[in-house]
This record gives C-alpha cells, sequence and structure tokens, in this order.
C-alpha cells in the first residue's frame, strides 16, 4: 500500500517536473506554442470585428461628407469676399491715382464712374454716372490720368454719354509735340486714329506724342491724345495723314474726369 502511495507521488512530480523541464530546455518551443494560442484566440475576435470596423466607416464617411459639405461652402463664401475685397483694392488703387492726377491738374474736373457701353459699339462711346446736376454740358473734354478719352455728346440729369476718341465722329485739332506740325485727329472703325490735314513738307516721325492744339474750341492745349504708329502720304491730295494709337486704354476704362469749363 505505502508502495503505491510512493509510485504515485513519483509519478506526480514527474508530471510536474515535465512542463518545467520543457520550458527551461526549451523555451522557443513554449514562446511558438504561446503565439499560436495567442492567434487562435483572437481570429475569432479580428473576424467579428470586421462588420464593426465597416459600420464605423460609413458613420465616419456620412460624418465626414457634412463636414465637407460645409467647409465647401465656407470656403466658396470665403472665395467670395477674397475676389470682392480684391475689386475694392484694385478700384481704390485706379481711384487714388485719378484722384492724384485731378489734385495736380489746373482744370477743373468732374470725378465718374463708367457706367454702361453699347455692346455693338464698344470702341465709341461709354455712359458715365454724372450729368447737368453735376455742372456737365455738351461738348465737354473727358479725360483720364493717360490722356484724352473723348467729349461729351449727350447730357441727363444724373448721367451723361461721352463719344470716343476712337468713333469716327470724333475729332480734335491736334499738334505733333516735337515737329510742331498741327493737324486734325479723328476717329476710325479700326480703333485707332487718324491725324489728317498736314502739310506736305511735315517732318512728322513714328513714336511722336500727339497732343490737343490751342486750335481746338473744346479741349484745352496740351492734353496727351496718343502716339504717332505710321505715317503715309494722303491719296486725295498732297498732304499727310497718320495714324495714331489713343494713349487711354479705351476699352478697359471704369473712371474718368470730366472736365469742366
Amino acid at each position: 500500500m505505502a508502495s503505491r502511495k510512493t509510485t504515485k507521488y513519483i509519478v506526480y512530480v514527474i508530471i510536474l517536473l515535465i512542463p518545467f523541464f520543457l520550458f527551461f530546455s526549451r523555451p522557443q518551443f513554449f514562446h511558438n506554442l504561446k503565439l499560436k494560442i495567442v492567434y487562435l484566440l483572437t481570429r475569432p475576435i479580428e473576424v467579428l470585428s470586421i462588420p464593426i470596423k465597416e459600420a464605423r466607416k460609413i458613420l465616419y464617411y456620412h460624418h465626414t461628407f457634412e463636414e465637407y459639405k460645409k467647409l465647401s461652402k465656407e470656403v466658396g463664401a470665403l472665395r467670395s469676399r477674397l475676389v470682392g475685397l480684391e475689386e475694392i483694392v484694385k478700384e481704390n488703387a485706379r481711384l487714388e491715382k485719378l484722384l492724384k492726377f485731378q489734385r495736380n491738374s489746373v482744370y477743373s474736373s468732374v470725378l465718374a464712374h463708367v457706367i454702361g457701353r453699347n455692346p455693338s459699339y464698344w470702341n465709341s462711346a461709354i455712359v458715365i454716372d454724372k450729368g447737368s446736376l453735376d455742372g456737365i454740358k455738351q461738348g465737354y473734354p473727358v479725360i483720364n490720368e493717360s490722356g484724352v478719352i473723348g467729349k461729351i455728346a449727350e447730357v441727363g440729369l444724373k448721367t451723361s454719354k461721352v463719344i470716343l476718341l476712337s468713333d469716327p465722329e470724333f475729332s480734335v485739332a491736334a499738334l505733333a509735340q516735337e515737329s510742331r506740325e498741327h493737324g486734325l485727329i479723328s476717329g476710325s472703325l479700326s480703333g485707332q486714329c487718324r491725324m489728317r490735314y498736314m502739310n506736305a513738307e511735315a517732318r512728322i516721325i513714328k513714336g511722336e506724342k500727339i497732343l490737343t492744339s490751342q486750335l481746338s474750341s473744346s479741349f484745352p492745349s496740351g492734353l496727351l491724345i496718343g502716339e504717332v504708329v505710321d505715317i503715309y502720304e494722303s491719296s486725295k491730295d498732297a498732304s499727310w495723314e497718320g495714324i495714331v494709337a489713343p494713349a487711354a486704354s479705351l476699352a478697359q476704362i471704369e473712371e474718368v474726369l470730366v472736365i469742366l469749363k
């Protein structure tokens, strides 16, 4: 009986010692075994978490999309505001330049904004926001800091029509600055101007500045009209004619000065 108990104790001891023996003699075996056990235990969790992850993605996508729409509206509003601010800055810069020119000018003038154009005659006429209530009358000169723009053709109480320098109906007595040749400036359908009636001995050259002449009945003398870009002999008589490019960009004007007499 005692022998049986002893044998039983020995078996228990051996059973207990075997794991310790294996653990200390083959630690890599137990490490790999542990990793496999962990993998087997976590695999079902990973499988079960897949639908949870997908549901979470859908919820996050909806939330993110709503945030995206909200931010897109805010960005659009900010861009519109930025464009508006840029326009204000540009307008202020133009007005500052024109007002500085007005202050330094010897002529009394009224500042006006361009509020209309005829699409069919873009380079022929403009409408400004000043009229007879502002002291404007028909025939008054219209200029900006670059040079002559045109003259008042029609006058209302609060608005006026300006015939531009490039219109065929426009004309003004002119003077070549260097050669001192006189002529008559008129508009053309091309957007440029013609200087006509210069005598046969005219010594006008390309690049010469053309100014308003003291012979003009509606414009004060010395205002810049433009620059000579071409010269040719008239086919009608022995005079010379010149092509003059306006100094002011007539297609882009937004503010002007009306000289008051």
